[in-house]
């Protein structure tokens, strides 16, 4: 039996962010595909079988709170939002929204590829 291919979505409205992310998840052994704003992501979740969604909350159009929201909830994707700040109402809304996890920025990516592992690990137990 052939493994599912696990493709991360970086979302994030600054180019440098997404392409060291993508070039440290590709380097880690995941398909990567980046989207620079929210109505890009929700395009590229409907067009591809994504298994996981690093998300930006502040971006430009719609935020990555609103990504959240219209986010189909029947795909059971595993979203974990990327920000800069730093407030415990903004960590807490996030996971009430949905995401899974939240991670301050600056972050080291060995914590972002062990907490990227975890959540894959529990997601594809339980499908």
């Amino acid at each position: 039996m052939k493994e599912r291919q696990r493709r991360i979505l970086v979302v994030d409205d600054e180019r440098t962010v997404r392409d060291i992310l993508q070039r440290t998840l590709e380097d880690a052994g995941y398909d990567v595909i980046t989207a620079a704003n929210g109505q890009e992501a929700l395009d590229k979740i409907s067009q591809f079988d994504v298994s996981l969604v690093l998300l930006d909350i502040m971006m430009p159009g719609l935020d990555g709170f609103e990504v959240l929201e219209r986010m189909p909830q029947h795909l059971n994707i595993p979203v974990i939002m990327l920000s800069g700040i730093h407030d415990e109402t903004t960590k807490i809304d996030s996971l009430t929204l949905g995401a899974d996890d939240y991670i301050a920025k600056p972050f080291s990516t060995g914590e972002l590829l062990a907490r990227i592992q975890a959540k894959l690990k529990r997601t594809e137990s339980t499908s």
